[in-house]
Parts: structure tokens; sequence; C-alpha cells
């Protein structure tokens, strides 16, 4: 256990250190810093070994169905500015680059996830802007894709993030949502437009395959009309 009082460690290191690097399950193109059961995280992360894992260190479905999405389907970003929503260790922001966007700026609450975001990066060869800010009571970011994967666990969350979309969409910002189909997810305000099997740390010991599904917001938000072929509000 972390001795009261003891500085925690540099992310960076800690992470080069403890976490090794390997393929993604299911998006084998990608490799990222892992957590395994020795990689003692709640050193990191000032936490008791009992509390719960950092969601940056492990691959999610949602995650994942979005990065398998856009490899497969490189004109979804390609030549385009992508911001990925709550992005843990980078998994979709990299595939966004890898797929050819313009820009990609990769954006989390916690500080521990943007330095893993710079190191799975580099190890990838990709250049992504990693932000650690709550932007979601914020306006809609200057970008063209908004790519959000695994925020509906929490129904307070995804109140909170279904707004903040809505009003991305209003400003024509295309929003992409993956998650394999957890409870909170309003599947009645979305739109499914591909379904793959993929890894999911939260499926339990062993990360095995989950189906999961790349949902688009379905209609279009209060108020929105159509300009020029984008969505724009009056």
């Amino acid at each position: 256990m972390k001795r009261p009082g003891m500085p925690n460690p540099d992310p960076a290191a800690f992470i080069k250190a403890n976490l090794p690097i390997s393929p993604v399950p299911s998006i084998p193109e990608i490799r990222l810093h892992t957590a395994g059961p020795a990689s003692g995280l709640w050193r990191l992360a000032g936490r008791g070994e009992a509390d719960s894992p950092p969601y940056w260190a492990y691959p999610w479905a949602g995650g994942a169905v979005l990065a398998r999405h856009l490899l497969d389907r490189p004109e979804m970003v390609s030549g385009r500015r992508v911001h990925d929503l709550g992005a843990g260790s980078g998994l979709v922001a990299i595939a966004a680059a890898k797929a050819g966007a313009a820009t990609v700026t990769a954006i989390d609450i916690d500080a521990n996830a943007i330095a893993a975001i710079g190191l799975n990066a580099a190890i990838n060869g990709v250049n992504i802007v990693a932000w650690a800010a709550d932007i979601i009571e914020a306006q809609p970011p200057a970008t063209d894709l908004l790519v959000v994967g695994d925020l509906f666990y929490d129904p307070a969350l995804a109140l909170r993030v279904m707004a903040f979309l809505r009003r991305c969409q209003a400003s024509g910002v295309e929003v992409l949502i993956g998650d394999p189909e957890r409870a909170y997810l309003p599947q009645d305000e979305l739109r499914r437009i591909a379904s793959h099997a993929v890894a999911d740390f939260g499926a339990g010991k062993g990360g095995g395959a989950v189906p999961a599904g790349v949902f688009a917001l379905s209609g279009k938000a209060e108020g929105e009309t159509m300009s020029g072929g984008r969505a724009a509000t009056a």
C-alpha cells in the first residue's frame, strides 16, 4: 500500500516501467501500454488496491469497436478534424490518426490518461493533441467529427453526455458513439451503423469478445436546420 505523504510517481515514467506494450485484441494494427496483474496501478493513482482500476489502462469495447470501424472505413475520417471525448488510452484517437484524419484531439479528465495518450501515440507513430479537460458543459469544439467510446456506464453521466452530443450535432459536428449496449446507452435516440465483436476488459477476466455497436444520433436536434449540407442552428 502507498504510505501517507508519499508522492505519486511521474505518470509517464510509471507507465513506461510497469505497463507493457502489446497489440490491442481485435485491433492488431494498434499497440498500447496496457495494465496487467503486476502493474500496481494503485501506486500511480494514489488509491488502495481494492479500488476501481483506471479506465485508461485497459481496452474497453466501446473504444475498440470505434477504432475497428474507423480503420476499416478510413473515408469517415480522412482529411477531417476529429475529437475523441473521454479518450482513455487514446485508442480511438490513434485509429483516427492512422486512418488519415487531418488533426486529432484526445480529451480526458484524468491526467494519467493524458500521459498514456502521449506515450501510446508515439508508439504508433501518430500525432495527437492530448487535452486534460471536462468539456461536456462547454460549447461544442471546433471539429468535424466527435467520437465517444464507453461513456454510458453511469446514468447521470449518460444524461450529461447526451445533452452535449445533441449540442454538438446542432452546431454541425458529426457524432459517432461506440458502446457494447450498456444499460444507460439511450438506444431509442441512436441509429446503429455498424456492429463488431471486440475484446472488452469489462467482460471479465481475459477480456473476452463481446458484440458492440457504432451508433450515430438519430434525427436532428431541436431547432436544427440544414445549410450547405451541414447542420446549423438558426
